[in-house]
């Protein structure tokens, strides 16, 4: 079984995503995913993928650890 080969999105779903992470909702539900896949022309699996890498940058950023759960863990 082959691997998916990462895709690098374009400025416009870049526009899309960086949006959506932002002013929307950083840990959209699976409704939402199927929508903003749908809107950027990339695959559910690539838009989560996409998701999970920029909440770990995001929580970097802010000096959270990368993956944790909710603050009342």
């Amino acid at each position: 079984m082959a691997m998916e080969k990462p895709v690098i999105p374009t400025e416009e779903q870049l526009e899309i995503l960086e949006y959506q992470f932002c002013k929307v909702n950083k840990h959209p539900d699976p409704t939402m995913l199927c929508l903003i896949a749908a809107e950027t022309g990339l695959s559910e699996e690539q838009t989560l993928e996409w998701f999970k890498q920029r909440l770990a940058e995001w929580r970097k950023s802010e000096g959270l650890p990368s993956e944790c759960g909710s603050v009342r863990d």
